[in-house]
C-alpha cells in the first residue's frame, strides 16, 4: 500500500506468504487493444533466447507454470471462452498474474462518454464496449507485475504525437510514473517499435524468476527500461561507428559508412539492437542500411522528425571529429601499408630474431655431417 508521505510498505497480509516465497503457476494477461498495431505480438513470435513457446510448455528450468493469454497467439477462438480468465482477474478470481500492454492508452475524458476509442468486450449486462481504460482500471491494481511491450505502451508513440485527436500516452503515464504493482514492482517499460524479441522475453524471463522467488526485480532506469538493455546507444553498438571516428560519412544510403548526416540519430538514441541484432542475431537498422529514428526513445516520433533530415547536432559533430578523423585515417593507412606484408625472417643472417638455433648452421653442438648434407653444404 502507499502513505501519505507517498512511501510504499508491503503488505504483512498472510494471504500474500507465498509472494514471498515464489509462485508455482503464474498467469499472463496479455491486451493489445491499446492503440496499436499487434506489431509487438508479431514480433514477440521471432524470439528464440528463449522463445514464447518454451517459457509456455515449462522448457526453461526456474520458472513457474505459466499460463499466457493473446489474442493473436490463443488457441481460443475467441470471444467470452478467451475473455474468462479478464473477468476472472477483474472479479480478484484469478492470481497471481502478470498484465501486459500493447498499445498506447487514449484519453477518454476528451470524448466525455460520448463513444470510446477502443474497447475489448461487453459489459455482460448492459452490452456496452468495455474501454481499454476501464480494464486498466481493473486489473492494474490487482496484477502481481506490469510489463508496457512497445514504445506505444511505454511512452505514447505514434499515436501520442503533436496532434493526435486520441490524447494518447503510455501507461506510465496513465497510472503514474510511481505506480507500484501488488509485487511492489513498478511498471517494467520495454519499448520499441516493435519490440526487438530477445530483449522482451529476457525481461519476462527475469520477471518470471523475481516470481519463482529465483531472482531479485530487475534493476530500471529512469525511464522505468531495463538498464542492462537500454543502458548504452545505437552508436556504441553499431558496425558503422568506425567510421564516424574516422569523419568517414555516407552521403546516400548506399554507403556502408557512418550515416549521421543522412539521418542517423545512433549516437543519442538507447537501444542495443545493432549489437544484438534482430531475428538469430542478425538485423539492426544501421546495420542493414537504415537509420536510427529513434523508436525506443520517450521522445519518439516528435523529437526525431523529419525522419532522414541530418540530426540538429550531426553538423557540428561531424565538424568537429573532421580534423581528427581525417589524421587519424592518413596515419591508419600508413600503418596498414606497412603491415599488409609478410614479416621477412633473418634466415640467412648469422642471427635469428626468433633466437632459434637450427641443427643445420655451422657450429650447432648436434650438427652432423648427414644433417649438413641436407642443406647443401660440405663438412670438414
Amino acid at each position: 500500500m502507499t502513505t501519505q508521505s507517498g512511501t510504499t510498505e508491503v503488505s504483512q497480509d498472510p494471504s500474500r506468504s507465498e509472494e514471498r516465497e515464489g509462485f508455482d503457476e503464474i498467469h499472463i494477461l496479455w491486451i493489445s487493444e491499446g492503440m496499436s498495431c499487434d506489431g509487438d505480438t508479431v514480433s514477440l513470435t521471432a524470439a528464440g533466447q528463449p522463445s514464447i513457446e518454451d517459457v509456455v510448455l515449462g522448457l526453461v528450468p526456474g520458472l513457474p507454470k505459466v499460463n499466457l493469454y493473446n489474442k493473436v497467439l490463443s488457441p481460443s477462438l475467441g470471444g467470452e471462452d478467451f475473455l474468462a480468465p479478464y473477468r476472472a482477474a477483474a472479479r480478484g478470481e484469478l492470481a497471481p498474474f502478470i498484465l501486459v500492454i500493447e498499445g498506447s492508452i487514449p484519453n477518454q475524458n476528451i470524448i466525455e462518454g460520448e463513444g470510446y476509442w477502443t474497447s475489448f468486450g461487453n459489459d455482460p449486462v448492459t452490452g456496452e464496449p468495455h474501454t481499454l481504460n476501464w480494464w486498466i482500471d481493473q486489473l492494474a491494481p490487482k496484477a502481481w507485475a506490469i510489463v508496457a511491450a512497445g514504445t506505444c505502451a511505454t511512452y505514447g508513440g505514434i499515436h501520442a504525437m503533436a496532434g493526435n485527436p486520441t490524447g494518447s500516452m503510455g501507461l506510465s503515464d496513465y497510472l503514474g510514473w510511481d505506480f507500484k504493482t501488488q509485487g511492489a514492482l513498478p511498471i517494467v517499460n520495454v519499448p520499441g517499435c516493435p519490440i526487438q524479441p530477445e530483449n522482451f522475453m529476457e525481461t519476462l524471463v527475469w520477471v518470471l524468476q523475481h516470481a519463482a522467488g529465483a531472482a531479485p526485480p530487475p534493476p530500471l532506469d529512469h525511464m522505468l527500461r531495463p538498464q542492462w538493455l537500454f543502458g548504452k546507444t545505437v552508436h556504441e553498438g553499431c558496425d558503422r561507428a568506425a567510421y564516424y571516428e574516422q569523419a568517414d560519412f555516407a552521403k546516400d544510403y548506399n554507403a556502408p559508412k557512418c550515416q549521421v548526416k543522412v539521418g542517423c540519430w545512433g549516437p543519442v538514441v538507447n537501444c542495443n539492437v545493432p549489437k544484438r541484432g534482430w531475428m538469430a542475431g542478425v538485423g539492426g537498422c544501421p546495420n542493414v542500411g537504415g537509420i536510427c529514428i529513434g523508436c525506443t526513445m520517450p521522445g519518439f516520433p516528435d523529437a526525431f522528425m523529419p525522419f532522414m533530415d541530418e540530426p540538429p547536432g550531426g553538423t557540428l559533430s561531424s565538424m568537429l571529429v573532421k580534423p581528427y578523423g581525417s589524421f587519424v585515417r592518413r596515419m591508419r593507412g600508413i600503418t596498414n601499408a606497412m603491415v599488409n606484408h609478410e614479416a621477412k625472417w633473418r634466415h640467412n643472417k648469422p642471427e635469428l630474431t626468433s633466437g632459434y638455433n637450427p641443427y643445420w648452421r655451422p657450429g650447432h653442438p648436434h650438427r652432423t655431417p648427414t644433417a649438413a648434407g641436407t642443406r647443401g653444404r660440405k663438412t670438414t
